[in-house]
Protein backbone atom coordinates (compact mmCIF):
# COMPACT_ATOMS: atom_id res chain seq x y z
CA UNK A 1 0.00 0.00 0.00
CA UNK A 2 1.33 3.41 -0.96
CA UNK A 3 1.44 5.78 1.99
CA UNK A 4 1.11 9.55 1.58
CA UNK A 5 4.51 11.19 1.93
CA UNK A 6 3.01 14.42 3.21
CA UNK A 7 1.39 15.33 6.51
CA UNK A 8 -1.92 16.78 7.60
CA UNK A 9 -2.49 18.93 10.66
CA UNK A 10 -6.13 19.23 11.68
CA UNK A 11 -6.81 21.82 14.40
CA UNK A 12 -9.94 22.10 16.53
CA UNK A 13 -10.17 25.89 16.39
CA UNK A 14 -9.08 28.86 18.51
CA UNK A 15 -5.44 27.84 18.16
CA UNK A 16 -2.92 30.06 19.94
CA UNK A 17 -1.77 32.51 17.28
CA UNK A 18 0.65 34.40 19.52
CA UNK A 19 -1.59 37.36 20.34
CA UNK A 20 -0.40 38.42 23.76
CA UNK A 21 -2.92 39.33 26.49
CA UNK A 22 -3.06 42.68 28.20
CA UNK A 23 0.10 43.85 30.03
CA UNK A 24 -1.32 42.93 33.45
CA UNK A 25 -1.54 39.27 32.46
CA UNK A 26 1.05 36.70 33.41
CA UNK A 27 3.14 37.06 30.30
CA UNK A 28 5.56 34.25 31.13
CA UNK A 29 2.76 31.67 31.37
CA UNK A 30 1.45 32.72 27.99
CA UNK A 31 4.91 32.52 26.46
CA UNK A 32 5.43 29.02 27.86
CA UNK A 33 2.13 27.96 26.36
CA UNK A 34 2.90 29.68 23.09
CA UNK A 35 6.19 27.77 22.77
CA UNK A 36 4.09 24.60 22.57
CA UNK A 37 1.69 26.17 20.07
CA UNK A 38 0.25 24.35 17.12
CA UNK A 39 1.41 26.93 14.60
CA UNK A 40 4.98 26.42 15.76
CA UNK A 41 4.55 22.68 15.19
CA UNK A 42 3.20 23.40 11.71
CA UNK A 43 6.38 25.30 10.88
CA UNK A 44 8.56 22.62 12.44
CA UNK A 45 7.09 19.94 10.20
CA UNK A 46 7.92 21.88 7.03
CA UNK A 47 11.34 20.62 5.82
CA UNK A 48 12.50 24.06 4.65
CA UNK A 49 14.30 26.73 6.70
CA UNK A 50 12.48 29.68 5.15
CA UNK A 51 9.20 28.17 3.92
CA UNK A 52 6.71 29.75 1.60
CA UNK A 53 3.34 29.49 3.35
CA UNK A 54 -0.07 30.08 1.81
CA UNK A 55 -3.01 30.78 4.11
CA UNK A 56 -6.38 30.20 2.43
CA UNK A 57 -9.11 32.25 4.15
CA UNK A 58 -12.01 31.08 1.97
CA UNK A 59 -14.05 29.64 4.86
CA UNK A 60 -14.19 32.98 6.66
CA UNK A 61 -16.62 35.82 6.09
CA UNK A 62 -13.94 38.25 7.36
CA UNK A 63 -10.93 37.00 5.38
CA UNK A 64 -8.83 40.18 5.62
CA UNK A 65 -9.13 40.31 9.41
CA UNK A 66 -8.33 36.61 9.74
CA UNK A 67 -5.40 37.04 7.39
CA UNK A 68 -3.91 39.79 9.54
CA UNK A 69 -4.09 37.55 12.61
CA UNK A 70 -2.18 34.81 10.84
CA UNK A 71 0.41 37.24 9.49
CA UNK A 72 0.99 38.52 13.02
CA UNK A 73 1.24 35.02 14.48
CA UNK A 74 3.61 33.68 11.88
CA UNK A 75 5.65 36.88 12.16
CA UNK A 76 6.17 36.28 15.90
CA UNK A 77 7.35 32.77 15.02
CA UNK A 78 9.87 34.16 12.54
CA UNK A 79 8.12 33.07 9.36
CA UNK A 80 8.59 35.87 6.85
CA UNK A 81 7.29 34.40 3.58
CA UNK A 82 3.58 34.12 4.35
CA UNK A 83 0.94 34.96 1.75
CA UNK A 84 -2.84 35.19 1.91
CA UNK A 85 -5.29 33.71 -0.58
CA UNK A 86 -8.60 35.54 -0.13
CA UNK A 87 -10.51 33.30 -2.54
CA UNK A 88 -14.09 34.53 -2.28
CA UNK A 89 -15.76 33.13 -5.43
CA UNK A 90 -15.61 30.02 -7.59
CA UNK A 91 -13.92 32.11 -10.28
CA UNK A 92 -11.15 33.19 -7.88
CA UNK A 93 -10.15 29.54 -7.40
CA UNK A 94 -9.16 29.33 -11.06
CA UNK A 95 -6.86 32.38 -11.09
CA UNK A 96 -3.50 31.23 -12.57
CA UNK A 97 -1.47 33.13 -9.96
CA UNK A 98 -3.13 31.20 -7.12
CA UNK A 99 -2.57 27.89 -8.89
CA UNK A 100 1.10 28.74 -9.39
CA UNK A 101 1.53 29.69 -5.73
CA UNK A 102 0.00 26.38 -4.59
CA UNK A 103 2.50 24.54 -6.79
CA UNK A 104 5.39 26.47 -5.20
CA UNK A 105 4.26 26.56 -1.55
CA UNK A 106 6.01 24.55 1.16
CA UNK A 107 2.94 24.49 3.40
CA UNK A 108 -0.73 25.45 3.09
CA UNK A 109 -3.17 26.35 5.85
CA UNK A 110 -6.96 26.64 5.59
CA UNK A 111 -8.56 29.03 8.09
CA UNK A 112 -11.77 28.49 10.02
CA UNK A 113 -15.28 29.62 9.13
CA UNK A 114 -17.80 27.62 7.11
CA UNK A 115 -16.51 24.34 5.66
CA UNK A 116 -19.21 24.33 2.99
CA UNK A 117 -17.67 27.48 1.51
CA UNK A 118 -14.37 25.65 1.05
CA UNK A 119 -16.06 22.83 -0.84
CA UNK A 120 -18.20 25.21 -2.91
CA UNK A 121 -15.17 27.24 -4.02
CA UNK A 122 -12.69 24.42 -4.56
CA UNK A 123 -14.63 21.32 -5.61
CA UNK A 124 -13.24 19.94 -8.86
CA UNK A 125 -10.54 22.60 -9.16
CA UNK A 126 -6.93 22.28 -10.19
CA UNK A 127 -5.92 23.63 -6.78
CA UNK A 128 -7.42 20.58 -5.03
CA UNK A 129 -5.78 18.25 -7.56
CA UNK A 130 -2.40 19.86 -6.85
CA UNK A 131 -2.88 19.70 -3.09
CA UNK A 132 -3.78 16.01 -3.22
CA UNK A 133 -0.90 15.14 -5.56
CA UNK A 134 1.65 17.00 -3.48
CA UNK A 135 0.34 15.55 -0.21
CA UNK A 136 0.51 12.01 -1.59
CA UNK A 137 3.89 12.32 -3.32
CA UNK A 138 5.94 15.00 -1.53
CA UNK A 139 6.99 15.96 1.99
CA UNK A 140 4.24 18.59 1.90
CA UNK A 141 2.22 19.95 4.83
CA UNK A 142 -1.48 20.85 4.70
CA UNK A 143 -3.06 22.28 7.83
CA UNK A 144 -6.59 23.36 8.57
CA UNK A 145 -8.27 24.89 11.60
CA UNK A 146 -11.94 24.43 12.47
CA UNK A 147 -13.75 24.42 9.10
CA UNK A 148 -10.40 23.92 7.38
CA UNK A 149 -9.88 20.73 9.42
CA UNK A 150 -13.40 19.40 8.85
CA UNK A 151 -13.06 19.82 5.08
CA UNK A 152 -10.02 17.50 4.88
CA UNK A 153 -11.92 14.21 4.94
CA UNK A 154 -13.91 12.49 2.20
CA UNK A 155 -17.07 12.47 4.34
CA UNK A 156 -17.60 15.89 5.94
CA UNK A 157 -19.98 17.18 8.59
CA UNK A 158 -21.72 20.19 7.04
CA UNK A 159 -23.64 21.16 10.16
CA UNK A 160 -26.16 20.08 12.72
CA UNK A 161 -27.29 21.13 16.17
CA UNK A 162 -25.38 19.47 19.01
CA UNK A 163 -28.43 19.39 21.35
CA UNK A 164 -30.49 17.64 18.66
CA UNK A 165 -27.81 15.11 17.68
CA UNK A 166 -28.64 11.42 17.95
CA UNK A 167 -32.06 12.25 16.58
CA UNK A 168 -31.85 10.76 13.10
CA UNK A 169 -31.09 13.31 10.41
CA UNK A 170 -29.98 16.09 12.73
CA UNK A 171 -26.38 15.89 11.46
CA UNK A 172 -25.90 17.18 7.92
CA UNK A 173 -23.29 15.29 5.89
CA UNK A 174 -21.59 16.20 2.62
CA UNK A 175 -18.43 15.62 0.60
CA UNK A 176 -15.10 17.08 1.72
CA UNK A 177 -11.78 17.59 -0.08
CA UNK A 178 -10.98 13.85 0.22
CA UNK A 179 -7.42 14.33 1.43
CA UNK A 180 -8.04 11.46 3.86
CA UNK A 181 -10.61 8.67 3.75
CA UNK A 182 -12.32 6.57 6.44
CA UNK A 183 -12.41 9.38 9.02
CA UNK A 184 -14.87 12.13 9.92
CA UNK A 185 -13.52 15.21 11.69
CA UNK A 186 -15.45 17.49 14.04
CA UNK A 187 -14.09 20.60 15.77
CA UNK A 188 -14.71 22.86 18.80
CA UNK A 189 -15.62 19.45 20.12
CA UNK A 190 -15.58 19.70 23.91
CA UNK A 191 -16.75 23.27 24.47
CA UNK A 192 -19.69 22.92 22.08
CA UNK A 193 -20.68 19.44 23.28
CA UNK A 194 -20.49 17.73 19.91
CA UNK A 195 -20.11 14.15 21.20
CA UNK A 196 -23.53 13.07 19.95
CA UNK A 197 -22.99 14.77 16.60
CA UNK A 198 -19.83 12.78 15.90
CA UNK A 199 -21.40 9.54 17.16
CA UNK A 200 -24.31 9.92 14.76
CA UNK A 201 -21.97 10.78 11.89
CA UNK A 202 -19.77 7.69 12.28
CA UNK A 203 -22.61 5.25 12.87
CA UNK A 204 -24.28 6.61 9.72
CA UNK A 205 -21.06 5.76 7.85
CA UNK A 206 -19.98 2.32 9.11
CA UNK A 207 -16.29 1.44 9.40
CA UNK A 208 -15.24 5.05 9.94
CA UNK A 209 -13.24 6.65 12.73
CA UNK A 210 -14.48 9.96 14.12
CA UNK A 211 -11.94 12.51 15.30
CA UNK A 212 -13.33 15.13 17.68
CA UNK A 213 -10.89 18.00 18.16
CA UNK A 214 -10.98 20.21 21.23
CA UNK A 215 -10.11 23.89 20.90
CA UNK A 216 -6.42 24.75 20.67
CA UNK A 217 -5.82 21.07 20.01
CA UNK A 218 -5.12 19.16 16.86
CA UNK A 219 -3.75 16.01 15.34
CA UNK A 220 -0.66 15.54 13.21
CA UNK A 221 -1.49 12.82 10.67
CA UNK A 222 1.50 11.02 9.12
CA UNK A 223 1.55 8.20 6.56
CA UNK A 224 -2.19 8.74 6.14
CA UNK A 225 -3.09 6.82 9.30
CA UNK A 226 -0.91 7.68 12.31
CA UNK A 227 -2.26 10.54 14.41
CA UNK A 228 -0.43 12.33 17.20
CA UNK A 229 -2.24 14.75 19.50
CA UNK A 230 -0.76 18.24 19.68
CA UNK A 231 -1.90 21.29 21.61
CA UNK A 232 -3.35 21.85 25.07
CA UNK A 233 -6.76 20.17 25.08
CA UNK A 234 -8.30 16.80 24.20
CA UNK A 235 -9.01 14.69 21.13
CA UNK A 236 -11.89 12.20 21.22
CA UNK A 237 -11.86 9.16 18.95
CA UNK A 238 -15.18 7.46 18.05
CA UNK A 239 -14.59 4.08 16.39
CA UNK A 240 -17.63 2.57 14.66
CA UNK A 241 -15.95 -0.58 13.28
CA UNK A 242 -17.26 -2.93 15.99
CA UNK A 243 -20.77 -1.56 16.40
CA UNK A 244 -23.02 -4.55 17.11
CA UNK A 245 -26.36 -2.85 16.72
CA UNK A 246 -27.86 0.44 15.63
CA UNK A 247 -31.39 1.31 14.60
CA UNK A 248 -30.33 4.21 12.39
CA UNK A 249 -31.35 2.50 9.15
CA UNK A 250 -34.77 1.44 10.39
CA UNK A 251 -36.15 4.55 12.09
CA UNK A 252 -37.75 7.69 10.72
CA UNK A 253 -36.07 11.08 10.73
CA UNK A 254 -36.21 12.79 14.11
CA UNK A 255 -36.37 9.55 16.10
CA UNK A 256 -33.70 8.69 18.73
CA UNK A 257 -30.71 6.68 17.53
CA UNK A 258 -29.51 3.68 19.53
CA UNK A 259 -25.95 2.33 19.24
CA UNK A 260 -24.29 -0.72 20.80
CA UNK A 261 -20.53 -1.11 21.22
CA UNK A 262 -19.28 2.18 19.81
CA UNK A 263 -15.68 2.40 21.07
CA UNK A 264 -14.36 5.71 22.39
CA UNK A 265 -10.84 6.90 23.23
CA UNK A 266 -9.70 10.20 24.74
CA UNK A 267 -6.26 11.47 23.70
CA UNK A 268 -4.19 14.16 25.38
CA UNK A 269 -1.01 15.84 24.16
CA UNK A 270 1.52 13.31 22.88
CA UNK A 271 -0.86 10.35 22.66
CA UNK A 272 -0.85 8.44 19.36
CA UNK A 273 -3.62 6.55 17.57
CA UNK A 274 -3.38 4.26 14.55
CA UNK A 275 -6.45 4.75 12.36
CA UNK A 276 -5.87 1.51 10.44
CA UNK A 277 -5.31 -0.87 13.36
CA UNK A 278 -7.37 1.30 15.74
CA UNK A 279 -4.74 1.07 18.46
CA UNK A 280 -3.95 3.64 21.16
CA UNK A 281 -0.36 4.40 22.22
CA UNK A 282 0.61 6.64 25.11
CA UNK A 283 3.39 8.30 23.06
CA UNK A 284 5.74 7.78 20.11
CA UNK A 285 8.12 5.73 22.30
CA UNK A 286 5.30 3.34 23.13
CA UNK A 287 4.67 3.01 19.41
CA UNK A 288 8.19 1.76 18.55
CA UNK A 289 7.72 -1.92 19.60
CA UNK A 290 4.61 -2.12 17.40
CA UNK A 291 6.51 -0.71 14.43
CA UNK A 292 9.38 -3.18 14.96
CA UNK A 293 6.90 -6.05 15.07
CA UNK A 294 5.41 -5.00 11.74
CA UNK A 295 8.86 -4.80 10.15
CA UNK A 296 9.76 -8.41 11.12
Amino acid sequence: MNRPKGKLIAVGGNEDKGSYPNPKSKRKYYLDFFELGILKRFLKEIPVKKPQIEVITTASMIPEEVGERYLSAFGILGAENVNMMHIKTEEDAHIPEYIKRIREADGVMFSGGDQSRIIRMFHGTEIVDILKHRYENEDFIIAGTSAGAMAMSKVMIKGGSAPESLLKGSVKIGHGLNLIDDVIIDTHFVTRGRFGRLMEAVVTHPKTVGIGLGEDTGVLITEGHMIETIGSNLVVIADSHDVKYTNINSIDAGRPVSISNLIMHVLAKGNVYNIETREFFKDTEDLKPARLQLEK
